[in-house]
């Protein structure tokens, strides 16, 4: 195992809605390289628990660890909230979040959508960032609607151009929300060759799909979550191969007849 500290460390997470405990107590590492696919049925904390990875959702209880650090929190419970927002912003710079929308700026060209952030949140030069911008643009596939508008494109050319995004900010792990569920099965196979790609190269990534496929080719480690608890995790061949819970048994057994 790496001797470097995780790049992303999840301790009994525990994260709730009101009176809604949608995870509880959750725990997760991965280490640079590492792909984890969460899966589970709707509503069992996969997506929450990537966006409480990311600080976009705050946890009750719990630690999160960035490459060993720990987030600094102040107050308790549902009051808890992050006490530095500059550590909040370096983290979330360096875990990008791609999502099931695509949520591109519609006012801007592509090219523009995937350099934003590094000029605006890094501060980094345009002469620097354009051609690396281009590069993941053609990385993704899509060098020749640099020029377009997002809705000149399909949708899993928007997605594409939203990995581009995540990819420019070049980011220590890439976060993916459900990457295809919007897209049409034809459209969602050119977003899959993206992901394989990127996984090939040994990039750190936390995926949340429904695509079991996906999951099996790409992943290091599968995490089963149901009902905010984490059932079973391995590797792919195990939990796809050899479940161990009658949980995952009958999920596998859902999705597969579906």
């Amino acid at each position: 195992m790496s001797q470097n500290p995780p790049v992303i460390e999840l301790r009994d997470l525990h994260k709730a809605y009101g009176e809604l405990e949608v995870l509880k107590g959750v725990s997760l590492t991965a280490h640079r390289g590492d792909v984890i696919s969460l899966i589970g049925s709707s509503g069992s904390g996969k997506s929450t628990m990537l966006r409480c990875a990311n600080l976009l959702e705050d946890s009750q209880q719990g630690e999160i660890l960035f490459k060993g650090e720990a987030v600094r929190w102040r107050g308790q419970s549902h009051g808890r909230r992050p006490a530095d927002a500059k550590q909040v912003l370096r983290i979330r710079t360096n875990l990008s979040m791609v999502f099931q929308q695509f949520n591109l700026w519609s006012h801007m060209t592509i090219l523009q959508n995937v350099m934003e952030a590094p000029l605006t949140v890094l501060g980094r030069d345009r002469a620097e960032v354009e051609p690396k911008a281009r590069d993941y643009l053609a990385k993704v596939g899509i060098a020749d609607k640099a020029d377009a508008w997002p809705a000149q494109l399909s949708g899993g050319q928007q997605q594409r151009a939203a990995i581009a995004r995540a990819l420019a900010m070049e980011p220590e792990a890439l976060l993916f929300d459900e990457p295809t569920s919007a897209l049409d099965p034809e459209l969602e196979q050119e977003v899959v060759k993206v992901i394989k790609d990127l996984a090939a190269e040994g990039r750190t990534m936390l995926l949340v799909t429904h695509d079991m496929r996906l999951a099996a080719d790409v992943s290091d480690q599968v995490v089963f979550l149901h009902q905010g608890n984490l059932i079973e995790q391995g590797p792919p061949e195990q939990l796809f191969g050899a479940p161990k819970t009658e949980r995952l048994q009958q999920f596998l057994s859902a999705t597969t007849s579906a």
